[in-house]
């Protein structure tokens, strides 16, 4: 068995990514084979971090850069600890260096090495060599997968896929047997090799394969998870057994007694066709995995899967970007002014039409990576260069961003015939902040009856044009009396606990009973269900874990996790979420408020509000100049470089309660970088919207009056 952590450096690229005793992964694999070969390859392509195996991180387009320049830089890499590392040590094997001299480098043990060298050695054995039988098989039981090989010989996976096949090269699966055959294992679990027996027991029963998330990742995490353990105990109790695919060993999913069957194998095309060869299942459901299994939908209807629920070609409607647009025409619904881009005079040509700001990123990337909000032309010449190399077709999309609007996210689950309203979210934080980041309410703290009846009409529009069977998200603006649509997803959200939690209907399990051919009106769920007090929605983030880092909240997720609050009004729930999620707010004391301008009349009010409570308040230069026109009585302090006492003084001595800091523009002043990551050391709350900087002067409130109430969530259901 191997276990490798998953890390996230990319959402932070400002930190530094040396591994050292302060933990830094936000999820892990587990990988089992009958070799270390096998297990360490196996669990590198469940990371889902675009690798297929042990890939080179120093190929040219030449071939292999073998001079002493390299050397050096691989000597430089294998010294230091870091999640690229084993991959720098496959590299290092492929330009001569002994496993001594890697060993004296890395101070890894020999026996690891020698096993990645025998890796890299039949690599090295099968280039330049016609792939025959012996070859494929010899590859197959060293853990090599097809895309691996495929990369190798130059062939697309299907061809590999199929070689193997008519070859009769195919993984067996192995039982991991949980009573440790002292007596029948009634729930034992399964992993794939290449071995002569096969332990697998199928049954006749009607079974169900359902798709597993993966690795937790930001952007993918334990909320998908919790939508598939409920799947699998819904489909159970329809008397359907459930065969449960995931390598995740954190989850409950992969817990031996979630499911009837378990097969500890990565989420990839070639792992789940060959489990759906021994068990041919009914049917597979992808909506409970997040975005992993969903990249799967088209390739396992090709092979001739019975994708559950809504059909690849709906799934693909809301994913391809022109076919979405020409859907949400037909419906008549609106969609913020857009763009495709190939290159920089056409997106010059673009935002010249929209204006700025703009939103721009690179297709075929994930959690909102390498996506910036642009609002003036030099950082946008800038940033479509790193874009474009980012872009794995060098296609741009380039968005109006509807500033100062309210982000809204709808719920909904459908039967094909009957779509009801799970929940409708407010987001606390404007539009533009990831939703995976942004605090929530349910019901809507804010809009008005007017808006929520739009998003409904909209959000079943929408699921009856997709045709719509288990869960769907979609996410609205709301700016000037107008809603728009940013994004369908038509899968589980990671919004689905929260709404469930919120309004007592386990919407999951609903959802995997509707892909069995159930009917809402059947299941007892056919309103919406407002629940008549306020849950909010948090995020927490890790940013204490790397030191430095920018708090800042924008396009890009970074978000590990989320809490819940619940109480009679907004003010007490949003309170709850802060305690819970360890944004401590003060009673009293000092607040240092720093807004950009178009944020200046709107902050007036709040500071006001602070002030009446008792707090002091201290500003920059322009923000103080503001507020003291307005009749707030605020202390002035020199910027950074300036003089003393200035903010970082306040927080190191321990003398500052409270930040609220507005940036203007999404590239920072390095001035405020450094406040918001010194405060973030010491435990000092820092709010970066107005709407959060609100919200929190409703909390305070509440922490002042001491009334919060505790209450269980039965309690609350009743």
């Amino acid at each position: 068995m191997v276990k490798i952590p998953r890390f996230t450096f990319e959402k932070f690229p400002q930190a530094d990514p040396t591994l050292t005793t302060s933990m830094k992964s936000v999820g892990e694999v587990m990988a089992i084979g009958r070799t270390f070969k096998e297990a360490l390859l196996k669990g590198l392509r469940a990371l889902e971090i675009g690798k297929t195996g042990l890939n080179s991180l120093i190929k040219s387009k030449a071939g292999l850069n073998c001079d002493s320049a390299v050397k050096e830089k691989v000597k430089q890499y294998l010294a230091v600890p870091t999640d690229k590392r084993i991959f720098y040590i496959a590299d290092a094997f492929r330009l001569g260096f002994s496993i001594e001299e890697i060993n004296e480098l890395s101070h890894i043990d020999k026996w690891f090495l020698s096993n990645i060298k025998e890796i890299i050695d039949l690599e090295r054995a099968m280039q330049n060599k016609k792939l025959t039988k012996t070859i494929l098989l010899k590859a197959k039981e060293f853990g090599f997968s097809d895309k691996y090989l495929a990369q190798m010989f130059v062939v697309d996976e299907e061809k590999i896929r199929k070689m193997r096949q008519l070859d009769n090269v195919e993984p067996v699966y192995k039982l991991v047997d949980t009573c440790a055959a002292e007596f029948e294992a009634y729930t034992p679990y399964y992993y794939s090799t290449y071995e002569k027996e096969c332990e697998v027991r199928p049954s006749n029963k009607k079974k169900v394969m359902i798709l597993g998330g993966g690795p937790n990742r930001i952007g993918q995490g334990i909320e998908f998870d919790y939508c598939c353990v409920h799947a699998a105990f819904s489909l159970r109790e329809e008397g359907i057994e459930v065969v449960m695919v995931n390598c995740n060993p954190e989850t409950v999913s992969t817990d031996y007694d979630t499911s009837d069957k378990l097969y500890f194998e990565p989420i990839t095309l070639e792992d789940v066709l060959s489990i759906n060869k021994k068990e041919k299942p009914y049917g597979v459901i992808l909506q409970f995995g997040g975005q992993t299994p969903l990249n799967l939908a088209l390739g396992l209807e090709k092979e001739g899967l019975n994708v559950l629920g809504t059909k690849a070609k709906y799934i693909d409607i809301a994913e391809d970007r022109d076919k979405f647009r020409t859907m949400l025409n037909k419906c008549g619904l609106r969609q913020a002014e857009s763009g495709i881009a190939h290159n920089l005079d056409q997106a010059k040509e673009i935002v010249k039409r929209l204006g700025y700001p703009v939103m721009v990123r690179p297709s075929y990337v994930l959690g909102g990576r390498a996506m910036e909000i642009i609002y003036d032309s030099q950082t946008l010449e800038s940033f479509l260069k790193e874009a474009l190399l980012c872009s794995m077709n060098q296609t741009i999309l380039i968005d109006k961003f509807l500033d100062d609007a309210i982000e809204v996210d709808a719920d909904i689950i459908g039967d094909g015939e009957t779509f009801v309203i799970g929940g409708i979210l407010e987001h606390i934080e404007e539009a533009g902040i990831h939703s995976g980041d942004s605090a929530m309410c349910l019901p809507a703290f804010s809009l008005s009856e007017k808006i929520i009846e739009k998003i409904r009409e909209a959000s079943c529009v929408l699921a009856k044009e997709l045709h719509l069977v288990g869960l769907m998200n979609i996410q609205f603006a709301v700016k000037d009396s107008q809603i728009y649509i940013l994004e369908v997803n038509p899968r589980a959200s990671r919004t689905i606990p929260f709404i469930s939690k919120a309004i007592g209907v386990p919407l999951a399990k609903l959802a995997a009973k509707i892909m069995m051919g159930r009917k809402l009106k059947d299941l007892g769920f056919t309103e919406e269900i407002i629940p008549p007090y306020k849950c909010v929605k948090e995020s927490v983030f890790p940013f204490n874990r790397f030191l430095g880092v920018d708090t800042m909240l924008g396009p890009e997720m970074r978000s590990t996790g989320e809490v819940m609050g619940i109480d009679k009004d907004f003010g007490s729930a949003y309170l709850k979420s802060q305690m819970a999620a360890s944004q401590f707010l003060p009673k009293e004391g000092n607040v240092f408020i720093s807004v950009k301008d178009k944020d200046k009349t709107k902050i007036v009010s709040i500071a006001k509000q602070l002030k009446g409570a008792g707090f002091n308040i201290l500003a920059t230069e322009g923000t103080g100049r503001a507020l003291q026109a307005k009749g707030v009585d605020a202390k002035i302090l020199p910027r950074l470089s300036e003089g003393r006492p200035n903010v970082l003084d306040y927080i190191k001595n321990k003398d500052m309660h409270l930040i609220i800091n507005t940036p203007a523009g999404r590239i920072p002043k390095q001035d405020e970088v450094v406040i918001r990551s010194t405060a973030a050391l010491y435990g000092v709350a820092v709010i970066t919207t107005i709407a959060g900087a609100l919200a929190s002067a409703k909390a305070i409130d509440v922490l002042q009056k001491d009334t919060l109430l505790v209450k269980s969530i039965q309690d609350y259901h009743k």
